[in-house]
């Protein structure tokens, strides 16, 4: 594709090559210029014409696959076995209003069967040891917000064919809840890392910088109220495992435990031929349901911090993904 593009454009410049010495004698001799020195004038400008009439032309390498990030607190609220889960009782829960989200790992898989890591690996976000082991690279992540872009991929690196599932591993999520707090019913910025393990220098909250260094699990998260009470930033972990990564291909293609690779199935298959003239968008909706989820010591339904509730989940709840 790229040798045709180049012999089109080739092509074209020879062509309009033509035109403009074909003019530039045709108007030589109607003004009937009587020297070659003035005749020559006319070179930079034939030059200019050519050069200017050069545009490049799409091709193959300027195609992108755009992946956009929804959040969807309606979407159905999955367990890890991408089946539809209910709260166990003495849990509460509340889906929180997102703000961003960032991706560790993309791959798309032709088939339910395909293993993890057999598919099309489109991305893979940077890691260092700085920690001492293998981690996500937290000063190197991107974010996106609510119908965002989260990456783009060319096209060219693509093998042709078609594709019916979507794996993401999630590695940061910012959003906001509510808890109550001395008395008072507070909007708080909550912080939750789900990948692996992610090394984190520094990271701003809502209006503090909370300086970790250190390599962190899944589960890591903290939490920042406003209303005065701004600065006071409370930190925890939730326990192994306990953070939800629903995945329905759980019998035939499992994911590794702490890994947060959320699986979901293309509404309707995904092809790419290489051949595309113009970028394709994909939503990657992921639920938010009830996705903030903790063990509610007083049973009021309202997450109080200071009275004892503990947070056990701030996984996401399913993943859609489709075709704009």
């Amino acid at each position: 594709m790229e040798a045709s593009w180049k012999y089109r454009r080739a092509h074209k410049i020879f062509n309009i090559l033509l035109k403009i010495v074909a003019l530039f004698f045709r108007y030589a001799r109607v003004i009937k210029l009587q020297h070659m020195s003035y005749q020559w004038m006319f070179l930079p400008v034939a030059a200019l014409l050519i050069f200017s009439s050069c545009k490049k032309e799409p091709g193959a390498g300027d195609i992108k696959v755009n992946f956009i990030f929804k959040f969807d607190s309606t979407q159905a609220r999955l367990n890890n076995l991408g089946q539809p889960a209910s709260l166990s009782a003495g849990r509460a829960a509340q889906s929180p209003r997102f703000n961003s989200m960032s991706a560790h790992y993309l791959e798309l898989a032709p088939s339910g069967n395909t293993p993890l890591g057999a598919g099309a690996v489109l991305y893979r976000a940077p890691e260092v040891n700085t920690g001492g082991s293998n981690a996500i690279d937290f000063s190197r992540s991107g974010f996106a917000g609510n119908n965002q872009t989260f990456i783009s991929i060319p096209i060219k690196s693509f093998a042709p064919g078609s594709y019916a599932w979507l794996r993401l591993s999630l590695a940061y999520q910012q959003y906001n809840i509510k808890i109550n707090a001395l008395g008072q019913s507070l909007d708080a910025t909550v912080a939750s890392f789900l990948g692996f393990n992610t090394y984190i220098g520094t990271f701003k909250l809502k209006d503090s910088t909370v300086a970790v260094n250190a390599n962190k699990a899944q589960g890591y998260w903290a939490v920042e109220a406003g209303n005065g009470l701004s600065g006071i930033v409370r930190t925890g972990q939730a326990p192994p495992g306990a953070t939800t990564v629903p995945n329905p291909l759980f019998a035939t293609s499992p994911v590794p435990a702490g890994s947060c690779v959320v699986t979901g199935q293309f509404s309707s298959l995904l092809t790419i031929t290489g051949t595309e003239t113009q970028d394709i968008n994909i939503v990657v909706s992921l639920s938010t349901n009830k996705s903030f989820e903790w063990i509610d010591v007083d049973g009021n339904g309202t997450y109080d911090p200071l009275n004892g509730d503990q947070v056990v989940d701030m996984g996401i709840r399913g993943l859609m993904t489709y075709k704009l």
